[in-house]
């Protein structure tokens, strides 16, 4: 269990506070309520490895269940609006903006989601929820031809907006 003397939250590993944690140690959700409204925005991506004749299928069009792509665009946009029924201490928002993205690869496809918002908190895990569900999508409307898939490296890219201010992660 995390001990904190203060009661913002408990501290972590390398000294920030954890604000999902209460001084006592307890879970809880952080309270926004004085928190200014500002505008927010974050850009998360992920991968998805796949066979060449997975691949292939998708880019002629020729899945049995439909248009792949299509249908993990759809369902990255809906599991950003749900973010907070999935996520436990998660804020429900009113997103103003949400767009998935999915590239060709040479081994698959690069998912990128944009979700932005006017809020007091930010759309972080909405943009790593959209981009992993879209990724799960993808791969459920293809597993019949390749089980083997992977979906690797979802992460946050960028976020904009609020206290801690711009963040960018650096180039691999």
């Amino acid at each position: 269990m995390l001990k904190n003397k203060g009661a913002k939250g408990a501290k972590g590993a390398k000294g920030a506070t954890l604000t999902h944690v209460d001084a006592k140690g307890r879970i809880r959700m952080v309270d926004v309520g004085a928190k200014p409204v500002t505008d927010r925005e974050a850009v998360a991506r992920g991968a998805i490895s796949m066979s060449a004749v997975a691949r292939k299928q998708i880019r002629a069009g020729a899945v049995k269940k439909g248009d792949p792509l299509q249908a993990a665009r759809l369902a990255g946009i809906m599991a950003a609006k749900k973010t907070s029924e999935l996520i436990p201490l998660c804020h429900p928002l009113v997103l103003t903006h949400m767009s998935v993205d999915l590239t060709p690869t040479r081994t698959g496809y690069t998912i990128e989601a944009r979700v932005r918002t006017s809020g007091q908190t930010g759309v972080e895990m909405e943009a790593l929820t959209a981009v992993s569900v879209a990724a799960l999508t993808l791969y459920d409307m293809v597993k019949a031809v390749d089980m083997t898939m992977t979906i690797s490296g979802v992460e946050l890219v960028e976020k904009k907006g609020g206290r801690s201010g711009h963040y960018v992660r650096k180039a691999k």
